[in-house]
This record gives structure tokens, sequence and C-alpha cells, in this order.
């Protein structure tokens, strides 16, 4: 996965995620919007056909690029307890 940054100021940052489409971008910008201070959580495909996406954040006081590695490890979570609970319910 290649993820090239496209701006980063104080609060906004885009960037885009090579190889990817719809599924982690949407994953990724409604788990966004669990923090009070994003104003804007987006992204944007091309094409259906293409095979990367731009994502857009902007927050009111705090670093995007924090409130992004900060909404991953909460997503990373969420799967890890997800996975747990998954394989209790199978067994």
């Amino acid at each position: 996965m290649e993820i090239n940054v496209l701006e980063h100021e104080k609060n906004r940052l885009k960037f885009e995620i090579m190889e990817e489409t719809h599924t982690l971008a949407n994953l990724i910008t409604k788990e966004l919007w669990n923090d009070s201070d994003v104003t804007v959580s987006g992204y944007h495909l091309k094409h259906p056909q293409t095979s990367h996406v731009t994502l857009l954040i902007e927050t009111t006081k705090k670093d995007p690029k924090k409130v992004l590695l900060d909404t991953i490890a909460d997503i990373k979570k969420k799967s890890t307890e997800f996975r747990t609970q998954f394989k209790k319910a199978v067994k």
C-alpha cells in the first residue's frame, strides 16, 4: 500500500491511498466522525475502475495527522474485538 500526502496544514490533511477503493476509505472516514473536533471527513474516488482514493480531513483544533492515527488505532481495536467475539461465536 502506497500513501501520498497531497496537503498537510495545521488543520487540514489530504492524502491518497494507492490500490484502494471504497472499502478502506469509507471505514476511515466514517470512524473519523466519532471525533468531535473533525469538521470534514470524506473521500473521493475519481472513477469506480481506478485503484486509488483521495481522503480529506479537517479539524478545528487538533492536528489532523494525530486524529487520523488515533482513529486507525480505534479501528484496529474494534477489529481485534470483533475477531475475538466472532471466534467465540463460531466454536
